[in-house]
């Protein structure tokens, strides 16, 4: 018997790949996102018209490539699967310190569901700086306040909720300076609508503040250097005292349809097993009246799955098509709380059990700080967590073809920003679907007006967006399916 390493497997295959490789190229890249970035798009917020126009491109783009509509509506194939969400619309947002009033956006940042009969009083109870959360405390009908040293604050406030805080406050920056870096930062993000698959209800409330040090210090009338240093016990609890806040929290609720974009390609020998491969194509929509464009959060992950579905397109003309068939997929929400790809696996077109890998693009255009002088390099996330055998395919199929530097330092489990978590891979991983989320890192423009086509570095997106094409090929043409672990 001869064996055959996985290296020269992925060789193999990677001949018969590179004809329909050469078909992704700049032009393309460039031309598709384009319109995807462009002002009549507005920012793609989902729901809107620039999402819906986003839509009918990319339905188009899949029909021209030969793709199938797969979603069954009213008798007929669509490549839409529509789906309706509860729109959030906030009205009036503000906390109040004796007469001080810090409204939403311009001084505070808020999160949660739900609103408020009018504006409500309440006792604020310190309840220290998030390590440990303090027991015998009672917090019913209360605001817990919370001053973040690196302590678990996200775990704390869904406690104190549990515990009956009738709202959180939390000091998210040691200085005034940081803290309004990070609220201008966040601007966009916060003016934009919150979206929901279920109707929010009046009695779940969870309202959440999160303030700079200036506003803590109007709270207790004590400088926030000297809070910040109180740890979790209950003597320091009780050293700051009783003190009482006001809030606001005002919204209506409106009804929105949305619509993931499918297009199917039919495989041959093993059509019954299928291979997703996704992107995000909404965006924030508008600050004010600027534009967030969105072209490489995800303009640059869309317009990547457009040309990967364009080759694939290309070799079943050529009856070279793959043996496992391929969801492409670019999905709505995801801005909103990876809403689309969470509706799609619980109501999937193409059963999951059936599913054997999910490959996610979001962010490619763009080189960040860390990589300046080696632009050569894609972060690679999850493609170990859930199947070693993926994750070797991975690496096999790079050493074969670009050569890129695959990059893992997202993928540590104790890395801060846990990115693994936050893009639509994981409501597959979820699901104990094998995934590998492909993306290019953090830089100023995320979520800004800033984030447009001029800063996409075209040469890389190419080679990025190949890379995932080689990884999809070899996922669709080997003997077996990719191994869970």
């Amino acid at each position: 018997m001869v064996f055959v390493s996985g290296i020269t497997q992925v060789i193999a295959q990677t001949k018969k790949a590179k004809k329909f490789a050469k078909s992704i190229n700049k032009n393309d890249l460039y031309n598709r996102l384009a319109v995807l970035a462009s002002d009549s798009l507005e920012g793609r917020e989902t729901g809107e018209v620039g999402q819906k126009k986003a839509a009918a491109f990319i339905r188009d783009q899949f029909k021209s490539f030969g793709l199938q509509p797969i979603v069954e509506v009213n008798g007929e194939k669509s490549y839409f699967q529509s789906f309706d969400l509860y729109k959030m619309v906030n009205k009036e947002i503000y906390l109040k310190v004796g007469n001080q009033r810090f409204n939403f956006i311009e001084d505070l940042v808020f999160f949660g569901s739900g609103k408020s009969s009018g504006e409500q009083t309440k006792e604020v109870v310190f309840i220290g700086d998030g390590t440990v959360f303090p027991e015998g405390i009672d917090l019913t009908g209360k605001v817990a306040l919370i001053y973040n040293n690196g302590g678990n604050w996200r775990g704390t406030v869904g406690k104190s909720l549990q515990k009956g805080a009738a709202a959180n406050i939390v000091v998210i920056a040691d200085e005034e300076k940081k803290y309004q870096e990070t609220l201008k930062a966040m601007s966009g993000f916060m003016r934009s609508s919150r979206l929901s698959v279920t109707k929010p209800q009046d009695d779940q409330n969870s309202f959440n503040f999160l303030v700079g040090p200036e506003i803590v210090e109007k709270i207790f009338s004590m400088p926030s250097s000297k809070i910040q240093k109180l740890s979790s016990s209950i003597e320091d609890i009780k050293s700051v005292g009783s003190v009482k806040v006001s809030y606001m929290v005002d919204r209506v609720v409106d009804e929105v349809s949305t619509e993931n974009v499918l297009g199917y390609l039919p495989g041959t020998d093993l059509k019954d097993e299928v291979l997703v491969i996704t992107s995000h194509y909404d965006h924030i929509g508008k600050s004010g009246n600027v534009i967030n464009n969105g072209a490489d959060d995800d303009g640059s992950g869309t317009t990547s799955v457009l040309e990967i579905a364009q080759a694939f397109g290309l070799a079943k003309a050529k009856n070279k098509g793959p043996r496992r068939s391929i969801l492409f997929m670019t999905v709505t929400g995801e801005e909103k709380g990876l809403l689309g790809s969470d509706y799609y696996t619980k109501n999937p077109i193409l059963p999951l059990e059936n599913t054997v890998t999910n490959l996610n693009i979001d962010m490619v255009g763009r080189v960040d700080s860390a990589h300046i002088d080696n632009p050569e390099y894609i972060y690679v996330i999850g493609s170990d967590k859930l199947s070693k055998e993926l994750h070797e395919l991975s690496v096999n199929t790079n050493k074969s073809t670009l050569n890129l530097n695959l990059d893992y330092k997202y993928n540590d489990e104790n890395d801060p920003n846990r990115f693994y978590y936050r893009s639509d891979h994981y409501n597959f991983a979820k699901n104990n679907i094998p995934i590998i989320f492909y993306f290019n890192g953090v830089h100023p423009d995320y979520h800004r007006p800033t984030d447009t086509i001029e800063k996409i570095n075209f040469p890389i997106m190419k080679k990025r967006a190949t890379l995932v094409f080689y990884t999809a090929w070899e996922i669709a043409n080997r003997d077996s399916k990719v191994k869970l672990d």
